[in-house]
């Protein structure tokens, strides 16, 4: 019964022993790894987060106020108000010009008289363009812009 027990008690250190050399093992080279790929998703996220507003004005003898707020995959619309027009649509664009407003994406259809607004950008990438744009597609004219910083 002794020999049973004292091998069983043997048994069980030697398990302990290289259940903790494994877990040390395992903590040591994970740590590096899972730090760098944290460090690395971090950076990543962080890019793709970075927040960048800007402050309307009208353009061409319009008036468009208020600020925007593009964060993540979202446009915020804060204290917006914009003349009426009859087919207003927000775009991204790389400057305010008519050409650039074709060549940019177009976000979504916005609201004159609504001062709070949100758009999902849905996969756009945002951080490539220099202006939000309001415009009216149906007269072909750039209401007003907020450039990003």
């Amino acid at each position: 019964m002794r020999k049973t027990f004292a091998l069983a008690a043997a048994a069980v250190a030697l398990a302990a022993g290289l259940t903790a050399c494994s877990a040390a093992s395992d903590a040591s080279t994970s740590t590096p790894s899972a730090a760098s790929s944290t460090s690395a998703s971090s950076s990543t996220s962080t890019a793709a987060t970075a927040t960048r507003t800007g402050t309307f004005s009208g353009l061409n003898d319009k008036k468009v106020a208020g600020t925007v707020t593009i964060s993540g995959d979202t446009i915020t619309l804060s204290g917006f108000s914009s003349d009426e027009g009859p087919d207003l649509h927000l775009y991204l664009a790389n400057g305010t010009d008519e050409a650039s407003v074709t060549a940019g994406k177009e976000v979504k259809g916005v609201a004159y008289d609504q001062a709070n607004q949100t758009f999902e950008l849905n996969g756009v990438d945002a951080s490539t363009f220099t202006n939000v744009v309001v415009h009216c597609d149906k007269a072909k004219a750039v209401f007003g812009a907020a450039t990003l910083s």
